[in-house]
């Protein structure tokens, strides 16, 4: 039978659910519209009145198109140019989903999106529903048919992992803005003193140009060595210009939560760096540059209010 105007509704109701699930199990917006799509076929399809209670049916067929996506995800990787990242979502994008909570901020974050590929499928469908979205192990066990005890071990076991990921506290937002600030004036002087003092000793940078646009396919690591790099990627030159087509206006931004430097050039976002921010310093700094995962961050540049660049190169 055709869906009704009731069923529609009933569905486009769910999505920002829907799609802020499948973001958090994909780490990619295209792949997460995708999947919520197939999920409004599949529900087209249904005879959606024999469904008890639409909103499980949706998560359970919407979860499982994840997981077998993240299965063939995972051979894709094995041949994807250089390292992979997520895509990263500029303050506002409703796929963020909900932030009511510690949890449900630190499961968007891209250090955690980053750290989560590190789970099997199923380890990290349980984390998401469960510290995300608050589902009990009893709806997650229907969801991913396992038992209810099989539910509560794969969540600690995946909260263990992204737990020992992480391995420094979080600071308060103040402090944090105040670290990266000074972080942004340092790296505009050119030296790389300045630099390494608001580092931490295994500081990390990493890129993903997905073959697309230059980026090291080996993470620089160390505080001195990360210095180096920044110092070099701040500094204004006429073959950095050509490559991206114009000069670069940086400004400093948040993105899934965290602070970022987004840059951008006659406003397409060419780049979108989420720092990694704690007590000890800055421990890492994940830079988005493959143009295919930066088009929905264009799109909400051109929507947003972001005043004057802090400086340009």
């Amino acid at each position: 039978m055709p869906l009704t105007a009731d069923d529609v509704d009933l569905f486009e109701a769910s999505r920002p659910r829907l799609e802020a699930i499948a973001y958090r199990l994909l780490g990619s917006a295209g792949e997460a519209e995708d999947a919520v799509q197939e999920t409004f076929l599949r529900w087209q399809a249904a005879d959606v009145d024999r469904i008890g209670i639409p909103e499980a049916w949706l998560t359970k067929v919407l979860t499982n198109l994840c997981l077998n996506q993240l299965t063939s995800a995972r051979a894709r990787r094995e041949t994807y140019v250089g390292q992979w990242l997520p895509e990263p979502l500029l303050a506002g994008d409703p796929m963020l989903g909900p932030a009511d909570t510690a949890e449900q901020r630190e499961s968007v974050s891209y250090a955690v999106l980053t750290l989560m590929e590190r789970l099997s499928p199923s380890e990290r469908a349980v984390y998401v529903l469960r510290e995300a979205f608050d589902y009990p192990h009893r709806e997650i066990a229907e969801i991913l048919d396992i038992s209810e005890a099989a539910s509560q071990q794969i969540f600690h076991r995946a909260k263990k992992h992204v737990a020992d990921g992480k391995a420094r506290a979080a600071i308060d937002e103040a402090a944090t803005r105040r670290i990266v600030e000074e972080f942004l004036a340092a790296a505009t002087t050119g030296r790389v003193e300045p630099l390494v003092r608001l580092l931490t000793d295994d500081a990390i940078a990493v890129g993903d140009g997905g073959g697309k646009v230059p980026a090291r396919a080996k993470a620089f690591e160390g505080a001195v060595t990360v210095a180096k790099f920044l110092r070099g990627l701040f500094k204004p030159a006429e073959a950095k210009r050509a490559l991206v087509g114009g000069t670069a206006e940086v400004y400093l931004w948040t993105a899934n939560g965290d602070p970022a430097v987004v840059a951008v050039v006659d406003g397409r976002v060419i780049g979108v760096m989420c720092l990694e921010v704690t007590a000890e310093g800055i421990a890492a700094f994940r830079n988005q540059v493959n143009p295919d995962k930066l088009e929905r961050a264009t799109a909400r540049w051109a929507a947003a209010d972001h005043g004057e660049p802090l400086f340009s190169v």
